[in-house]
């Protein structure tokens, strides 16, 4: 397991909102929510816990539409936060995060879903465009 608990697909839900199934997957609320795409940000907000749930932005729209929220669903002690490139302190956490690597405590292979050389770049761009591809490895010696 690489840290997600469960998935929705939001065209799967037939009538349900993905907030309903959330609330009642988890008895009341999610503790954390990572919203990655941009669309679901109130809907990720609204599936929190009251009193301690906390949304992670990770991703926006295309089009920057603004979060519509009411200041209202704040005062239930709910918080959102955004995290750019993970939230992570480059100087102090990369070096962390390459000794993990290198002693096996981060299994990073796990996370990579294609490999193409130079040549194949444009694949690789749209493999990850049609939603196929979670990491794709670009070989820079790999050339046909």
């Amino acid at each position: 397991m690489l840290g997600v608990t469960d998935f929705i697909n939001p065209s799967e839900l037939g009538e349900s909102s993905v907030t309903e199934v959330i609330m009642e997957m988890t008895g009341g609320g999610a503790d954390c929510s990572f919203e990655c795409i941009g669309p679901l940000t109130a809907d990720a907000f609204r599936c929190t816990k009251q009193g301690n749930g906390k949304t992670v932005i990770l991703g926006v729209e295309k089009d920057g539409k603004q979060l519509g929220l009411s200041p209202n669903e704040f005062l239930y002690g709910k918080c959102v936060m955004g995290a750019l490139f993970g939230g992570i302190k480059p100087k102090t956490d990369i070096p962390i995060l390459a000794e993990k690597c290198m002693n096996k405590e981060l299994e990073l292979e796990k996370l990579v879903t294609h490999e193409v050389g130079l040549d194949d770049i444009n694949t690789a761009f749209d493999l990850l465009l049609q939603g196929k591809s979670l990491r794709c490895i670009i070989w820079m010696d790999k050339l046909t």
